[in-house]
């Protein structure tokens, strides 16, 4: 079981305010050169929260290296097979997890806890995942007692390796590295009293040592911002401040499932909030579902005339099944609309101009009521068919839905692909924490969480855990 890190509670201690988005195919990056020489080279510990967004495959995914050059070098990463890997080629050591770690929808914490000197072995380097040791490897090199893995005048890369070719692909918050200290996971985090999850706790009094660091991601101008107080701050590579993200370790906002079918056709990408689809008449759900409550949501058409968005209680399981046309019944438990066209398609049929059409560029709204069991569509900032979300009433701009079917998942997602194998379809979408593309008017909702280009309606709620422990 993945434990989600305060996920599913509606927690009034410590908050994480943001994390930091890193996209693998940008190259995006933190890099700073290590000046000072160490306290220590041989104690040292490295933590931070952490969200995937896509499986690794064949390429590796850094959490941090640090290295001399391409041959002398230390890294800590999700590996090839999403395992947790960390290395010191220089001298040799190494641990590789058993365990597989897939789960898009969590942040995990990891927690690194290096000490040569331990004349245990086992105790030279400990690795615990959501406060948990790690017991079980596959590979468990833990070098000789006293050996040196910190070097001098080094590179210190976040999201990186030594090569260029290991980006992180997905969230980072509460990134911290304890120069000369060898720190248990409870310096960190803690169990919730209430619910057993591991959540974080308020890192700043840690002593860090000279080339130790804090990076809490709060200054969108300065992203590799050193809090910890030891001005150690990172050079930002290929990052902006539209990749600082409100989907934390303490309120985990909803993104694209890039689990849900992998037969080809699909790229996602900005932290699973953009998706490309090529050839394929398929579509993609957001990783949290609902059953019950108000829920708004954005998405922006890039390219492709023939794109779809609306919601769905029953996942795409083929190349062939468009947002609409599952089901195939009187039910069905799946609405969409088409772009091209504006017909809203249910059920395996559709109705005619039930919204007006979407072009490149134009950004549509979605409000899921599922309290009355109505869906809205806008576009722009209007409400397609002078509706009205916020009544629940069943006048011409509320199109009535069913309640989610146990025969599907139990609950509705919000969905977003195409229904064309023959033209690709790009669109970004923002659900709240962080978003496909630029939003430029800050718009939250009733509780303050989301960061939408247009107004909330009243009663509505971005997909973030915060909420659904509230209203979900």
């Amino acid at each position: 079981m993945i434990i989600l890190g305060t996920n599913s509670i509606k927690d009034t201690g410590y908050e994480v305010a943001n994390s930091l988005r890193f996209d693998d195919g940008s190259g995006a990056e933190l890099t700073r050169s290590q000046g000072s020489s160490p306290s220590s080279q041989r104690l040292f510990t490295f933590s931070g929260w952490y969200k995937k967004a896509t499986i690794t495959p064949s390429s590796n995914q850094q959490f941090f290296s640090q290295h001399n050059d391409t041959t002398d070098r230390m890294e800590l990463r999700f590996q090839q097979g999403d395992t947790i890997d960390f290395r010191n080629n220089a001298p040799r050591c190494r641990i590789t997890t058993n365990r597989l770690f897939r789960d898009f929808s969590a942040w995990y914490h990891v927690c690194l806890r290096v000490d040569t000197t331990q004349s245990t072995a086992a105790n030279r380097i400990r690795l615990y995942i959501n406060g948990v040791q790690e017991t079980s490897f596959s590979t468990a090199d833990y070098g000789d007692q006293n050996d040196d893995l910190i070097t001098d005048a080094s590179t210190f890369d976040v999201g990186d390796d030594s090569f260029g070719n290991a980006h992180f692909d997905g969230y980072m918050c509460e990134v911290v590295y304890c120069d000369g200290q060898s720190l248990d996971p409870t310096s960190f985090g803690e169990f919730d009293s209430d619910s057993g999850i591991w959540k974080p706790i308020d890192v700043s009094g840690l002593t860090f040592g000279t080339n130790g660091f804090y990076l809490d991601f709060e200054d969108s101008a300065a992203l590799g911002d050193d809090v910890s107080g030891n001005n150690n701050d990172f050079t930002v590579n290929n990052l902006t401040a539209t990749d600082q993200s409100t989907d934390t370790c303490t309120n985990n906002f909803a993104t694209l499932n890039s689990l849900e079918y992998s037969g080809g056709g699909k790229t996602f990408s900005e932290g699973n909030c953009k998706q490309f689809l090529t050839g394929v008449a398929n579509f993609t759900r957001s990783t949290i579902g609902v059953a019950s409550g108000k829920w708004y949501c954005e998405v922006k058409l890039i390219a492709g005339v023939r794109a779809m968005y609306g919601i769905s209680s029953y996942l795409s399981n083929t190349s062939s099944n468009y947002i609409g046309q599952l089901g195939n019944t009187t039910t069905g438990y799946s609405y969409g609309i088409i772009g091209n066209t504006g017909r809203l398609y249910h059920a395996g049929s559709s109705t005619a101009s039930w919204v007006s059409t979407v072009a490149a560029d134009d950004i549509v709204m979605i409000a899921m009521d599922l309290d009355n069991y109505k869906l809205y569509f806008g576009k722009n900032g209007t409400w397609e068919r002078s509706g009205d979300p916020t009544s629940g009433a069943t006048g011409t701009g509320a199109y009535t839905i069913v309640a989610p079917s146990l025969n599907g998942t139990g609950f509705y997602h919000f969905a977003f692909g195409c229904n064309s194998t023959s033209e690709d379809n790009n669109s970004e979408m923002n659900l709240g924490g962080c978003s496909g593309f630029a939003v430029s008017s800050a718009n939250q909702d009733g509780d303050g969480y989301g960061n939408f280009e247009y107004a909330v309606p009243s009663g509505y709620y971005s997909l973030c855990t915060k909420n659904l422990a509230e209203y979900g």
